[in-house]
């Protein structure tokens, strides 16, 4: 039998500031560069293209930042999320581990992106702006950011990679009914996008270079960032504030690992930076695992170096892990985790041995996410089976072993709108497509080189 589902939190213990993970980290990650002079970048270099507020929470060092009123009042409508325990799961895989899911896809747009296109747009509106640009990779961000910019009566126009355009079909309508004007990226609107045949595939750092490129030249507009960036991060970790309150309210001291996938880094450190500061100040002392795909293996294989977020080279240069900004990856169905970079602070955090990473192929991701659904009743989003692949590998390890243990996923969204990709999978064509070395070596031949 299936056991209820219960909520942990009611909506007056929402946190009300969002968590900082460098004014805690052991060493301070590195700056980020101006592309020209290769020195650190200052507030004024970013002012183009983001409102002050933002610009401040890209470079604090304080430990908490408040979540204003306004933007807590939009968050109540779907905050606190859900933190469930996977029950069925756990039955059906006869481990001793005890599972617990952070469910982000209760949003209004059905991911964990609308924590913080919240924030930017308010911040943005706040300044007197009305027009946001933005890139989009599966859809969720371009959503997400279209909800919000309908809430504070603004426009938003959104550069689609051109393989998620064109196989998820419902994530483009869903961004126009939020009111949100899509382009297929590589688009004949931008210099950025010219320099690419018409059909190419795209990718992430492309639509950000296009989306950048319009942005800048209209005085008028601003540019906003789903994941990757220190803000987007800091926004992210009401998830993880969340859910520390919600375990303790479950009976749990903390937890054994700790799991999310990782694309641009943004949803994976909402939930693991609260639990590693816990670590750090050796209240807790769990593994934190980053789960990529094969075929983007952004930190199992990247280099951890200087390099654009962008494909033409318009964004500061990056202290990452990279693939190399060239880099267009295979169409696979998670198109969040579609990105030759990781954002610095996640980058940063690997590097110094704080967190650890490991790469999936696509079909036992989909195996893991058909399970998921036929137990817990709840259709992942193609990206969030990753973690919920690595979490059955862990999971059952503990039954070999016999271990009692708590893990704690987060699934940043529900597969509702990726039915395609399901059917794919469940037809026998979804095939495993991993980076090979000659592909891994000339993308990263374009990488700067920077001492």
């Amino acid at each position: 039998m299936s056991e209820p589902r219960k909520f942990l939190l009611d909506d007056s213990e929402m946190p009300t500031h969002w968590y900082n993970i460098v004014a805690d980290l052991p060493t301070p990650p590195p700056p980020p560069l101006h592309p020209g002079t290769h020195q650190p970048v200052g507030p004024d270099d970013l002012a183009p293209l983001f409102p002050p507020e933002l610009i401040a929470q890209e470079v604090s060092t304080e430990r908490y930042i408040e979540i204003p009123e306004a933007v807590r009042e939009v968050y109540a409508q779907y905050r606190p999320s859900p933190l469930f325990r996977a029950h069925n799961l756990e039955r059906k895989l006869g481990t001793p581990a005890r599972i617990y899911y952070k469910y982000e896809g209760v949003s209004p747009a059905g991911s964990h992106k609308v924590n913080t296109s919240i924030p930017q747009a308010y911040y943005n509106k706040i300044n007197g702006i009305n027009r946001l640009t933005t890139e989009t990779g599966a859809g969720q961000w371009g959503t997400a950011l279209s909800y919000a910019c309908s809430l504070f009566d603004m426009t938003c126009e959104v550069w689609q990679v051109g393989a998620s355009y064109d196989s998820k079909p419902q994530r483009r309508t869903l961004i126009e009914v939020f009111g949100g004007t899509v382009h297929r990226s590589p688009s004949r609107m931008t210099e950025s996008g010219k320099a690419f045949e018409e059909g190419h595939p795209g990718s992430l750092g492309i639509a950000i270079s296009e989306a950048v490129e319009l942005a800048a030249q209209d005085p008028q507009a601003k540019y906003a960032l789903g994941s990757v960036l220190n803000h987007v991060l800091l926004h992210q970790t009401i998830s993880g504030e969340e859910t520390l309150k919600q375990l303790a309210k479950a009976g749990e001291s903390g937890a054994d690992l700790v799991v999310g996938c990782a694309g641009g880094g943004s949803n994976f450190a909402g939930l693991a930076f609260p639990f590693l500061r816990e670590k750090l100040a050796g209240n807790q002392n769990p593994r934190i695992l980053a789960v990529e795909p094969t075929s983007c293996p952004t930190l199992t294989r990247g280099e951890y170096r200087y390099d654009f977020g962008d494909t033409a080279g318009l964004t500061p240069l990056m202290k990452m892990y990279t693939l190399g900004h060239d880099f267009v990856p295979s169409t696979i169905h998670a198109g969040g985790l579609r990105y030759h970079g990781m954002a610095p602070l996640v980058s940063h955090a690997v590097h110094e041995g704080l967190i650890e990473a490991t790469a999936l192929h696509q079909t036992e991701c989909f195996e893991a996410a058909v399970e998921f659904a036929r137990t817990e009743g709840i259709v992942p989003a193609p990206e969030s089976s990753h973690a919920l692949a690595q979490a059955r590998r862990e999971a059952l390890e503990a039954k070999e072993s016999g271990e009692e243990k708590v893990i704690v996923i987060l699934l940043s969204g529900h597969g509702l709108l990726e039915l395609g990709a399901y059917d794919s999978f469940l037809s026998g064509h979804l095939e495993d497509d991993p980076l090979s070395e000659d592909a891994l070596a000339t993308a990263l031949a374009g990488v700067p080189q920077i001492d």
